[in-house]
């Protein structure tokens, strides 16, 4: 019986993997870095941003500009701003939902509350926002999930995680959980291989979880 749901941030409640990862490419490309976008989606998404500029960094043989993160952030909130939106059938899905829920990031908490802002959800999750920068631990170590169901009152054994990216993945069965992977098209194959339960779309995870 799940008494709690975990949720990822982005790529499961708000559209803005794309996004963040296409701002990325650009800047990166403008030092000499290539990858094609699909790539961007296995190696980048839910690991810390520290962890995408070493990758960066190793791949071009040499060090990102001290202001890159600081440059990327601005450009990517920019972006969000104007292009992120919420994912499909999300607010359907928690209007279902008669359990306690909860976000769980590996991004800045000010990153989280704002693409929360711009998909309309923040109301939802107001007081139940979890980030790994205040905790100073990223996926895929499990220990923000662990912070956020004993924040929320629960038992690893009560909850699930929703997880959209190999390093969630990895961290939330690590941590014990059960973890539902959102297949996007992109992550469909690297996420089973992990051990995560696929679903495509709300609809099929309200199936799955007899909502």
């Amino acid at each position: 019986m799940v008494k709690c749901i975990i949720f990822d941030c982005d790529g499961v409640l708000v559209d803005t993997e794309k996004i963040g990862n296409g701002v990325l490419l650009q800047m990166a490309s403008e030092h000499g870095f290539k990858m094609e976008i699909e790539d961007a989606y296995h190696y980048f998404n839910g690991v810390s941003l520290k962890n995408c500029f070493l990758q960066i960094e190793a791949a071009i043989g040499k060090k990102l500009p001290e202001d890159f993160e600081e440059n990327y952030r601005e450009r990517s909130f920019e972006a969000f701003k104007k292009e992120a939106k919420p994912m499909d059938g999300i607010f359907d899905f928690l209007n279902k939902l008669t359990i306690p829920y909860c976000t769980a990031s590996s991004g800045p908490l000010e990153k989280i509350r704002l693409n929360l802002g711009l998909a309309g959800l923040l109301d939802k999750f107001e007081g139940r926002i979890f980030s790994s920068y205040i905790i100073k631990s990223w996926k895929p170590d499990p220990e923000i999930f662990l912070h956020a169901a004993n924040e929320m009152g629960f038992e690893v054994k009560d909850c699930i995680v929703i997880e959209d990216s190999v390093a969630g993945v990895r961290a939330g069965l690590k941590g014990g959980f059960k973890v539902y992977g959102f297949a996007n098209g992109f992550n469909n194959t690297d996420l089973e291989e992990e051990g995560a339960e696929l679903f495509g779309s709300y609809e099929e995870l309200s199936k799955k979880l007899d909502l």
